[in-house]
């Protein structure tokens, strides 16, 4: 079980990465040209939250059929000892 805990954690906690597409590259250049770091900033967190949406969504999915599986095991178990 901390096995899995520790692969789920080194695969989900945050990096300090920055993402940034290579079209919006001129644009984000410019801005940060002029003293405008706003917008690149805005910009990279924007890139970051879509990266990690399907994810999430994935770990979710896996979270809920792992925790139901369980739930099952251990009903069955208690059929099991009553009957």
């Amino acid at each position: 079980m901390k096995k899995i805990l520790i692969l789920t954690l080194a695969f989900f906690v945050p990096l300090i990465n920055w993402a940034q597409c290579a079209m919006c590259r001129t644009q984000i250049k410019n801005n940060v040209s002029a003293g405008e770091t706003n917008v690149a900033e805005g910009l990279n967190n924007g890139i970051m939250f879509l990266f990690f949406t399907p994810y999430l969504v994935v770990f979710a999915i896996f979270f809920f059929w792992y925790r139901n599986s369980k739930i099952k095991k251990h009903v069955s178990l208690n059929e099991r000892i009553k009957g």
